[in-house]
């Protein structure tokens, strides 16, 4: 059986899982969810059943894979590949080594107490704004400079591969690894331990002077940007490395993901050197044996970081997103616009219980708003839940219409619509569902307006989305009438027509806070 793999670049890229294409509509469980067999059992898989996914994004920890140096336990490993064949459902396992959030905290004991053989970073004591800035200069995170420290996560990470490839020896069940996890420095623009500096004041490595066409030290190469080409490319030499040693146990799909710059977007502010957009070059050069480079989105600007990280040939894969009223209608947009191979709220056993298990300041981190209800959460889930299975049904459809370039997506950011052009005929989006005669008026917990348009052929679209209402007008401006209008659903049988709607029903096209799908056959007159 074919090992997992992307065929294609950006917005054509197609992952296969055992020879078939797939798309993962996912989630990420919380952080320490997975070290408990029976909390996954009692809790995380009774939560996600109702959701309609096909893939759960899952941590693995080095703590506990090494307890003690040499000695593997791999009981979790076993187990949650275990339950997920039970459930039905693939894994992409998230690998906590060495970094988790910039910091070192899922090393294993024994390592955690050698400062000698895993020292950390420093910073130089100066940036009183940084994140998470400490009066001592010593960073709870382990150098990547160092390369015994390296080798040892290379080494641990190597041992869960060939464990892994031995149980599900075709990548049946686990399917992908994100190789760390929003790698970088919080709390000083780059690393000042002895390691670092000597490293940054001696001149750059031979493969970044022949890609940027610069000479000498970092600083000299670089200036201003110095700092940080220099953190990125040290951690991806570090997570090449470790992939490196991985994928020769295994040889599945291996990628990275990044926390985002945000205001106030300085280094240090955010995990300095992990895989932003503005240093992709410094990643793709030294880190090859990555299939691609995922945003973590918590900003608003959604769609304008979807829009960077499937740009230059990268496939858009979204391994976190808060969730909230613009969940589902990122979602529209991510596969409508980009085709993203993922998407994957983070948290995502809590939806439907109402909780989302964090504090104020993790929310605020998050920009997720402090007075969000439980009520709205458990409705974001069940949209959710409706998203996806709506998607599974005419995934095959969405495929075929980013082929041939005949599907268009659409989210609303502080704006009132959009407009998209086709072959024969242009689609006016105007955000928001309607109220009054035609529905329940506005409401401020309704979800963002998001969704899709297919044109199955120059006169017959399929739309899908939520909270939106959409026109058509003929591009060579004659009068536009509907010759049928159907709502329904796609199943692995095709189309399956609900209701023919006409009359009152006919004059408008609108999408309420539930998503839904139109089928419309239109005329010119």
């Amino acid at each position: 059986m074919p090992m997992p793999t992307i065929r294609g670049s950006g917005r054509q890229s197609q992952l296969y899982v055992a020879g078939k294409p797939i798309r993962l509509l996912s989630g990420e469980i919380h952080n320490s969810s997975s070290s408990s067999l029976t909390y996954m059992d009692k809790v995380v898989w009774p939560a996600l059943r109702p959701l309609h996914m096909n893939n759960v994004i899952v941590p693995v920890y080095w703590e506990c894979v090494e307890p003690e140096e040499g000695i593997f336990d791999f009981n979790l490993v076993d187990g949650l590949i275990s339950q997920a064949r039970r459930e039905g459902v693939t894994l992409t396992l998230l690998w906590f080594g060495l970094w988790k959030n910039s910091g070192s905290t899922y090393i294993p004991q024994w390592a955690k107490l050698d400062r000698v053989r895993f020292p950390y970073m420093q910073s130089n004591g100066v940036d009183e704004e940084a994140v998470f800035h400490k009066a001592d200069v010593t960073l709870e995170s382990v150098t990547p400079f160092c390369q015994e420290a390296v080798q040892a996560d290379a080494k641990a990470f190597r041992q869960l591969m060939r464990h892994i490839h031995t149980l599900d020896p075709d990548a049946g069940t686990v399917i992908m690894v994100q190789v760390e996890n929003e790698i970088g420095i919080l709390g000083s623009s780059r690393d000042y331990s002895p390691l670092a500096e000597a490293a940054f004041h001696a001149p750059i490595p031979a493969a970044v002077a022949e890609a940027f066409s610069v000479s000498g030290t970092w600083q000299e190469a670089f200036a201003d940007e110095a700092d940080e080409l220099f953190m990125a490319c040290q951690f991806a030499q570090a997570i090449n490395i470790i992939t490196q040693a991985g994928f020769e146990e295994h040889p599945i799909l291996y990628y990275v993901n990044a926390w985002l710059e945000q205001f106030p977007a300085r280094a240090g502010q955010y995990p300095t050197g992990g895989p932003v957009f503005k240093v992709r070059k410094m990643w793709r050069i030294m880190a090859p044996n990555l299939a691609l480079f995922a945003p973590d989105i918590y900003v608003e600007q959604f769609r304008d970081v979807c829009d960077e990280y499937a740009s230059d040939g990268n496939p858009l894969f979204i391994p976190e997103t808060r969730g909230s009223k613009d969940t589902v209608s990122g979602l529209f947009y991510a596969i409508g616009k980009h085709n993203a191979l993922c998407f994957a709220p983070f948290g995502i056993e809590d939806l439907l219980r109402g909780d989302s298990g964090l504090g104020d300041e993790e929310k605020r981190m998050l920009n997720i708003p402090l007075d969000a209800r439980n009520a709205d959460q458990i409705q974001i889930g069940r949209t959710l839940a409706q998203t996806y299975q709506l998607i599974a049904g005419m995934d095959d459809l969405i495929r075929e219409a980013h082929r041939d370039n005949r599907i268009q997506g659409f989210m609303q950011y502080h704006d009132r619509g959009t407009v998209l052009k086709f072959s024969q005929f242009t689609a006016k989006v105007t955000y928001g569902s309607a109220g009054g005669f035609f529905g329940p008026p506005p409401s401020e917990h309704d979800p963002v307006a998001g969704g899709f348009l297919i044109e199955i052929s120059a006169n017959e679209f399929i739309l899908a989305g939520v909270s939106c209402i959409v026109s058509f007008y003929a591009n060579d401006k004659r009068a536009v009438g509907v010759l049928r209008k159907e709502e329904g659903s796609f199943t692995a049988a095709g189309w399956q027509r609900g209701r023919i709607l006409n009359g009152d029903e006919q004059m408008i096209h609108r999408f309420g806070c539930e998503p839904s799908v139109l089928r419309i056959k239109l005329y010119e007159y």
